[in-house]
């Protein structure tokens, strides 16, 4: 797998979808899903409420030297549809394949949305995190997020209780 200095980040395409679903996929764990595992047939990627300009992909160069592999993503959209909410964006979703960990993409992904959302009229950006999710919570506060609430065993995932773990920053 390449240096984080090979890494791209771009705006998603329609014809990404197939690549991050895949990568959703593979990376789907209760560590951070309160969804159930996907399971054939796939929905679509995007939907109505996930267009291809909602998300952020991060591709790599290959080790042959082949072309950009799509390595992650990270998904921009609003907490709510109120109009009195509209400076807000919010993560909904990141995820990095299994090769690509420890190499800088989600740090880079963050960064990325960031910088979109503030470039889109944001003021502030925020997430929901699995209070269990260690390695998200710190990555998100080293970029400056902070727990802002939680909602203690708001989820029952594999037997376990799970808290809630709202977190934002402003831009």
């Amino acid at each position: 797998m390449p240096e984080p200095s090979t890494l791209r980040i771009r705006t998603a395409l329609p014809a990404d979808g197939e690549a991050l679903a895949l990568v959703d996929r593979l990376t789907w764990s209760h560590l951070h899903a309160v969804m159930p595992r996907p399971q054939p047939p796939y929905d679509p990627f995007f939907d109505e409420r996930h267009a291809p300009e909602d998300h952020l992909v991060a591709e790599a160069e290959t080790d042959a030297g082949s072309g950009a592999r799509v390595v992650g993503y990270i998904r921009l959209g609003f907490p709510t549809p109120l109009a009195c909410n509209a400076h807000v964006r919010q993560i909904q979703g990141l995820a990095v394949a299994e090769e690509a960990r420890g190499r800088g993409v989600g740090r880079a992904l963050v960064r990325a949305a960031a910088e979109e959302a503030r470039r889109r009229g944001a003021r502030r950006l925020t997430l929901r995190v699995l209070g269990h999710n260690a390695p998200a919570r710190a990555l998100y506060e080293a970029e400056g997020f902070t727990v802002e609430g939680i909602l203690p065993a708001e989820f029952l995932l594999g037997g376990e209780y799970v808290d809630d773990v709202f977190m934002g920053r402003s831009l």
